[in-house]
């Protein structure tokens, strides 16, 4: 496949795409694109096994180009991100592979700001990754390397202190039983002590973070059938389950039901919007529960172009009190700047206190919508005149073009959205409608528009 280079930054299968040289390059090249400061870097990774050799090789480069760095070690993204901001350190990077399996990984590179790079510097790092190796520091100019062990607890008081004293308060009298699924990432280092600060019995399963996954380590259905049977067979309340950076959150109901990743911002802004009104951003692929109990509530709604930085920056500019992506991530500002899985673990607890319901019932509460997505092979010419077709045969409905085209049917609670893939040569279709037979017939509407 070859090494994948983009706006978050390098990804490849470990050995044959992405080897120790790249890591080390790509620390000595971003080393470069920072402004200076008297602040380390901040450097950690998830826990994969190949993670140890990319995070030293990374720290190299750094280092090697006169950069101090402090090594967080293995801690999740929003840990990670959560350091940058709170240290004021110039930038940061982190080893990580995200969702993708063992074979893979990878290096996100990171603002001062905790958000991933803009793109114009992203697009200028690209650049210069395919340039020669940068020159290496004088024997006296080498960066200073220290560690920071204090990070997870760092990251969980902050997300206590987030929270409504009095529903800590019930949560930690009613002692709820709560399973964590950390499929062996680096989620349970911080999750685990957080759920018992915050009351609850927890039972945990691929605890350990030695970067064995025990499954495909993607947090959604067809993956969390080992889960679903945990949490019955413990009788929890709740299923939690995070990814390998623990930035996503997959939520199990206390039948053994995974509810999907859509409810789970849809159950945060829940929560948060009840205790702290406020607008809401999130992308133009996420459920519109979202707007849903935004409606609920009196609060807008803003839609960005897919990616967790398009997200956090609206919540920035408009001030938003929560967001997020459909694929679990919660960004709540007063934690972290980016997707947070302990954020969205301590709202949907928090939510299921205030409101004395389970999460089954919660769940059942929110409208019911029916989503089906699809990706066709199409070369980018062929995707303009699929997009310029869509708008000549929708142009009165409403329509937002800030990622490919998006098609709002007002009337019928449903939309479409049409989006080239950023990475390879594919259109992605997304529908969604209270009843599956539209949803279908968008997605059918659209492929017959060019695609077929």
């Amino acid at each position: 496949m070859g090494l994948i280079i983009s706006v978050s930054g390098i990804r490849g299968l470990v050995g044959s795409d992405l080897g120790i040289s790249d890591a080390s390059k790509l620390g000595m090249i971003f080393a470069r694109f920072l402004q200076e400061s008297g602040n380390p870097m901040i450097v950690a990774s998830d826990s994969r096994i190949s993670s140890p050799a990319l995070r030293s090789a990374l720290t190299a480069g750094l280092l090697a180009s006169g950069r101090n760095v402090v090594d967080l070690g293995i801690a999740a993204t929003p840990t990670a991100c959560l350091m940058i901001q709170g240290r004021s350190a110039p930038g940061g990077a982190i080893v990580t592979a995200s969702h993708n399996p063992i074979e893979w990984n990878g290096v996100k590179l990171i603002g001062p700001e905790g958000l991933s790079l803009d793109s114009e510097r992203a697009e200028r790092i690209k650049q210069a990754f395919a340039g020669p190796v940068p020159e290496h520091a004088g024997a006296t100019a080498c960066g200073h390397l220290e560690s920071d062990t204090n990070a997870h607890q760092i990251h969980i008081d902050a997300v206590l202190d987030s929270c409504d004293r009095r529903l800590l308060e019930e949560l930690r009298s009613r002692r709820l039983p709560i399973l964590l699924d950390s499929v062996n990432g680096a989620g349970s280092i911080a999750g685990l002590p957080l759920l018992e600060a915050l009351g609850c019995r927890t039972t945990g399963i691929n605890s350990e973070p030695n970067g064995r996954f025990s499954r495909n380590p993607e947090p959604v259905p067809e993956n969390l059938k080992q889960v679903s049977r945990a949490v019955i067979q413990f009788a929890s309340q709740v299923g939690f389950v995070q990814d390998p950076d623990a930035d996503r959150l997959a939520v199990v109901d206390e039948k053994g039901v995974c509810i999907g990743e859509e409810y789970t911002l849809a159950l945060a802004c829940w929560y948060v919007l009840s205790v702290m009104p406020g607008p809401v951003a999130t992308n133009l692929s996420t459920s519109r529960m979202v707007d849903d109990v935004a409606e609920r509530f009196g609060q807008k709604v803003y839609r960005t172009p897919v990616g967790e930085t398009n997200v956090a920056h609206a919540m920035r500019e408009h001030k938003c009190s929560v967001g997020g992506e459909g694929n679990g991530g919660v960004i709540f500002p007063q934690v972290a700047p980016v997707r947070d899985s302990l954020s969205a673990m301590a709202m949907i607890l928090q939510l299921m206190a205030k409101t004395g319901k389970t999460v089954s019932h919660l769940a059942g509460e929110l409208p019911k919508y029916h989503m089906i997505k699809t990706k066709v092979a199409c070369a980018a010419d062929r995707t303009a005149n699929v997009l310029k077709n869509v708008l000549q045969a929708y142009s009165d409905k409403q329509i937002n073009t800030a990622d490919g085209v998006r098609i709002d049917f007002a009337a019928e609670r449903a939309w479409v959205h049409i989006r080239a893939s950023n990475t390879e040569p594919i259109v992605r279709i997304i529908a969604e409608a209270p009843e599956q037979k539209k949803a279908a017939g968008l997605i059918e509407a659209v492929l017959a528009m060019g695609l077929r």
